[in-house]
């Protein structure tokens, strides 16, 4: 098992209602298939039991937490959660992100701009920032935080794409300032998964059926023509989770079946 005797809070460990799996359950009952205690925190807490539930069903152990990773107090009480609970924090997986609102500049009211730039980037600080106290102590750990291929690639969505450029700048950062302490930072670009979030998300979005956005967004992926699936993330992040990766920080992964190499 690659994450035996390890603990591991999955931020963002539910998800939206849909046809498929999203990234924070993938890898909230990955993580647990490979021997992690797994603490699901999520703003829906009946979404994160669900989740629960599906992990102690494969006899995973678990516990949901209900948070709202833009309050400091809320990433506080869930860390000591863990603590309490299984004494010491591994890994931080940081999954929350949304775009629901966003435009092109002229566009985008400063409402959209600060609820989306709060959820993906200050969250991922926050709950960063909670947790480094206890991984230094440690003198281990993992944060692992889910941006974006739109950090890097031409999207119409100008809030969106900035949050998960700084989710990229912050792991660098958060990589260097902890590496002393042998606590590594990772980020995983996601391309075009199907996944809840994307799929009903932007179907309801835009006016278009599912069958005819998955087609879309399949035939943009060079890699065989298909778009990845939760899973795909959710086994990058085991890899940066485990101690194959102990030599690996500062890394920002592309997951995107080779999307974000049409760069230049």
């Amino acid at each position: 098992m690659r994450l035996k005797d390890k603990v591991a809070i999955v931020v963002g460990a539910g998800q939206t209602p849909g046809d498929t799996i999203g990234n924070g359950r993938a890898a909230s009952i990955l993580f647990a298939r490979e021997g992690a205690r797994v603490v699901l925190v999520d703003h829906n807490l009946e979404s994160a039991l669900e989740t629960q539930a599906m992990i102690e069903a494969e006899g995973g152990a678990c516990f949901s937490f209900q948070a709202d990773v833009t309050r400091e107090d809320d990433c506080r009480r869930f860390v000591q959660a863990a603590i309490e609970a299984y004494g010491r924090i591994d890994v931080l997986h940081n999954n929350v992100g949304i775009g629901g609102g966003d435009d092109e500049i002229l566009s985008l009211t400063e409402a959209a701009w600060d609820r989306i730039m709060s959820v993906n980037l200050k969250g991922m600080f926050l709950s960063s920032r909670s947790v480094l106290p206890v991984m230094r102590e440690q003198r281990a750990g993992s944060i692992i935080n889910i941006s974006s291929i739109a950090a890097v690639c031409s999207t119409g969505i100008v809030a969106y794409k900035t949050s998960k450029a700084g989710v990229n700048a912050l792991t660098h950062q958060i990589a260097l300032e902890n590496a002393k302490y042998n606590v590594r930072a990772n980020a995983i670009m996601p391309g075009l998964m199907n996944t809840p979030m994307a799929i009903e998300g932007i179907s309801k979005a835009r006016g278009v059926s599912k069958e005819d956005l998955i087609r879309q967004r399949d035939a943009s992926v060079p890699l065989g023509g298909k778009m990845g699936t939760a899973w795909d993330v959710a086994y990058a992040a085991l890899f940066l989770a485990s101690d194959e990766a102990k030599f690996i920080t500062g890394v920002v992964l592309p997951v995107d079946g080779g999307q974000s190499a049409r760069i230049g």
